[in-house]
C-alpha cells in the first residue's frame, strides 16, 4: 500500500464517487432520450415518488430510483429557471406577478 502524505486521511468508503453521480446528472441534462421534455420528466418523477412512498422496493432499487428522482428534480428545476429567465427578458428584465385572466 503506498504511503499517504502526513496529515491526509483515507477516502471515506461510504461516500459515492462524485464522477459517477456527476455523470448521471450530465447525461440527464444533455441526452434528450433521458428526459425529452419537462412534462415527461415530471411524470416520471411522480411515478418514482409513488414507488418510493409505497416502501416495497429492495434497497438497491430504492437507491437507484432515489438517484434518478434527484436527477429528474434537478432537470425540472433547471427547465423552470430557464423559462423564468426567458420571461424576464420578454418583460424587459422585470419579473411581474402572473395572474390568470
Amino acid at each position: 500500500m503506498p504511503a499517504r502524505p502526513h496529515g491526509t486521511s483515507p477516502p471515506d468508503p461510504m461516500t459515492p464517487p462524485a464522477s459517477r453521480t456527476d455523470k448521471k446528472l450530465n447525461t440527464l441534462e444533455t441526452d434528450p432520450q433521458v428526459a425529452p421534455s419537462y412534462e415527461a420528466a415530471l411524470e416520471e418523477l411522480e411515478q418514482l415518488v409513488a414507488q418510493l412512498d409505497a416502501g416495497q422496493l429492495p434497497l438497491d432499487q430504492l437507491l437507484s430510483r432515489y438517484q434518478r428522482g434527484a436527477a429528474l428534480l434537478s432537470f425540472c428545476r433547471a427547465r423552470l429557471d430557464a423559462v423564468e429567465n426567458q420571461i424576464q427578458v420578454l418583460e424587459g428584465g422585470e419579473l411581474k406577478t402572473w395572474t390568470a385572466d
